[in-house]
């Protein structure tokens, strides 16, 4: 069975920082894309970034410039840097991975249980 854990949610004040990790453990043949996405109450789960086993990024345009995202491809791991946070910012944080359990099985995305981030003053 495979599981992604997040961790490093946690209330910040407009203008701090938080770094978001998130890794895969159990059956793991291979990793594709890794992402983050986010959904704040009463709002749709939406992108914020991925990164692609080669380490080529994309961001939604909020993301731009304050935040980075990064893995370690032989941890299975996927971190998300957030600068400049903003009340705006609040929301769950979700890791997701697109998880090859074996080479008979096709990339299926897997999503973890979701991290808490909350910026206010």
């Amino acid at each position: 069975q495979v599981q992604l854990v997040e961790s490093g949610g946690g209330l910040v004040q407009p203008g701090g920082s938080l770094r978001l990790s998130c890794t895969a453990s159990g059956m793991i043949s291979d990793i594709g894309v890794m992402g983050w996405y986010r959904q704040a109450p009463g709002s749709q789960r939406e992108l914020v970034a991925t990164i692609t086993s080669g380490g080529y990024r994309n961001f939604k345009n909020f993301a731009k410039g304050r935040f980075t995202i990064s893995r370690d491809n032989a941890k299975n791991a996927v971190y998300l840097e957030m600068n400049s946070l903003k009340p705006g910012d609040t929301a769950v944080y979700y890791c997701n991975a697109e998880i090859k359990e074996s080479i008979y099985t096709n990339y299926f995305p897997r999503w973890g249980q979701g991290t808490q981030v909350t910026v206010s003053s």
